[in-house]
């Protein structure tokens, strides 16, 4: 029976066997007409951090890396130094009142030109706790305030959620996305940035409340998370999170799957630096699609499984391995499972 991507995806969550295994990226893009999900959020705050020298909304200057096209926050140039002085540095942006969400959503329905019919919508709250700390103090500074004052920590993080709360709400609202995604890098390749204790006190609170306006209406939360993150994995189906990306293998992605079949749909599977060809940027196209075949093989039977994963970069060859990727994962992704369109 033909299935649209959209249903195929939203299965995962849902703890069931997809018809075949989607391929997710957060970009949305298409491949032959499918993508299972997109992003359709109200733009109420400034984005101007995903452009060389731009501000996010909290003023942290952003610069861009140019190998990669991603922004990171300046080097060096921190604007909090003491997290007790959140109060008197940290300056909210204006709170726009009195906007008309649902004309905003047919504008951006359009604008996007998404059929909700055939791909799932994703939409967040747009803020990243421990990210956000970090790009306010550096790494080193972060983390030692996590140690040496977790309660400004907590109190800062409370008060930005209560800023943005008033905009969540209205976008799920109005926008009634499919899946409520959350993003937050807080780990690293081997091991988390800080301790599980540290998680539990500071950061799930905060998740929660970010989760909330999504759980309340049965929403499922799809959780971004780079690096070695399984040891939060308990904490986060507390807080609704049927999904997370980009699980890269230095989880035990295996382990994972018996343990959490039918609550956790891990999307992932496929880390490019696994998969760089010896003579990179030159690279044999088989290759490329035997390293898809392969993750496929390898997380596809134990079910919950999407694949995800690509080359960031924004040169000729990464272009061409993504397109290569992408077209083996459409085509293999049926084959696996014996789906015919």
């Amino acid at each position: 029976m033909k299935i649209t991507p959209k249903e195929n995806y939203l299965r995962l969550g849902r703890g069931e066997d997809p018809a075949y295994i989607p391929r997710f990226t957060m970009m949305g893009d298409e491949y032959l007409g499918e993508a299972c999900c997109k992003m359709l959020q109200p733009m109420v705050f400034p984005m101007n951090q995903f452009v060389d020298g731009g501000y996010d909304m909290w003023g942290v200057r952003y610069r861009a890396d140019a190998n990669t096209g991603a922004t990171l926050p300046e080097p060096g140039n921190f604007i909090l130094e003491d997290i007790a002085d959140w109060e008197k540095v940290i300056k909210f942006p204006e709170r726009p009142e009195g906007l008309d969400y649902e004309k905003m959503y047919e504008h951006d329905l359009k604008a996007m030109n998404i059929n909700r019919e055939l791909s799932a919508t994703m939409a967040g709250p747009g803020l990243m706790p421990f990210q956000q700390l970090v790009a306010f103090m550096g790494f080193t500074e972060g983390l030692c305030a996590l140690v040496t004052d977790p309660d400004s920590v907590k109190d800062m993080l409370n008060a930005m959620v209560d800023w943005i709360e008033p905009v969540m709400y209205a976008t799920v609202e109005y926008y009634k996305p499919d899946i409520w995604y959350i993003l937050d890098d807080s780990a690293a390749k081997q091991t988390p940035f800080f301790s599980l204790e540290i998680y539990k006190d500071v950061f799930k609170p905060i998740y929660t409340r970010l989760a909330k306006p999504a759980t309340d209406r049965g929403i499922p939360v799809e959780f971004h998370n780079c690096g070695k993150f399984q040891i939060q994995i308990p904490d986060m189906l507390d807080f609704g999170v049927k999904y997370t990306d980009p699980a890269q293998e230095t989880n035990d992605l295996l382990d994972l799957q018996k343990k959490y079949h039918g609550k956790l749909c891990l999307v992932g599977g496929w880390d490019w630096d696994h998969h760089i060809p010896a003579n990179w940027p030159d690279f044999e196209e088989e290759e490329i699609r035997q390293g898809v075949r392969d993750a496929i093989d390898k997380y596809g039977p134990g079910g919950g499984y999407a694949f995800g994963g690509g080359v960031p970069g924004m040169n000729e060859a990464a272009a061409r391995v993504n397109e290569i990727v992408r077209d083996e994962v459409h085509w293999y992704g049926r084959k696996f499972t014996g789906y015919v369109d």
